[in-house]
């Protein structure tokens, strides 16, 4: 048999998991079970993945980022 718990949690909290409730009834246990699951991310970064990230740490780094403003004005993006 599984074993229980009691949490204190702020009311504003309390609001914000009913609001993530799939249906009224649902439990508070299977709101945050779905959170959890949904923040843990099994999968590892690619390769390629992880040089995307290290070339653009390095940009930062540099401060040779391209201002989003340029980008969407050389892309027609409004």
């Amino acid at each position: 048999m599984q074993a229980a718990s009691s949490i204190y949690i702020r009311e504003d909290l309390k609001t914000r998991l009913n609001s993530l409730k799939h249906h009224p009834k649902e439990s508070y246990n299977d709101v945050i079970e779905r959170l959890v699951t949904l923040a843990i991310d099994d999968e590892p970064l690619s390769e390629e993945t992880l040089r995307g990230l290290e070339e653009s740490l390095k940009e930062v780094r540099e401060g040779t980022l391209i201002p989003e403003k340029e980008i969407m004005k050389k892309y027609g993006v409004k």
